[in-house]
């Protein structure tokens, strides 16, 4: 029983879904979200106030700007893509709290939530099924 308490504190520990993002994003929360991918996915379509920090360029210097008592969230396609999970590896390696998102924007958009973008999609009402 303990080992099964462990992973899922763990797991809570390490992940976030898309309604906890929204609400730690609507709260104010000390909460900066991470598009992972390439640019041009970026532009494309990327969660509201993102900010696009690929995980094939994190290094000490590509993130020295950046607030080591903020909680990092990092984000790619979806379940299939792991530019997240690198990503969060990368920052998690640099020294930052990082928690990866559940489901990338895939998910997010699945929730409900608006995109920002060349291709961005409107927000519905906005409802968590947890």
């Amino acid at each position: 029983m303990k080992t099964a308490t462990q992973h899922f504190q763990d797991k809570l520990s390490f992940e976030m879904d898309p309604s906890d993002l929204f609400d730690a994003i609507t709260s104010k929360d000390n909460i900066i979200v991470i598009d992972a991918r390439k640019g041009f996915a970026y532009q494309k379509e990327h969660i509201p106030g993102a900010v696009n920090l690929p995980h094939r360029d994190m290094n000490p210097g590509s993130t020295m700007h950046l607030d080591k008592n903020a909680l990092y969230v990092t984000y790619c396609d979806g379940i299939g893509c792991n530019a997240s999970t690198k990503g969060a590896l990368n920052m998690a390696e640099l020294g930052f709290k990082v928690k990866e998102l559940i489901g990338g924007i895939v998910w997010w958009k699945f929730d409900g939530y608006a995109t920002e973008g060349s291709d961005k999609t409107g927000g519905e009402e906005i409802q968590c099924a947890c």
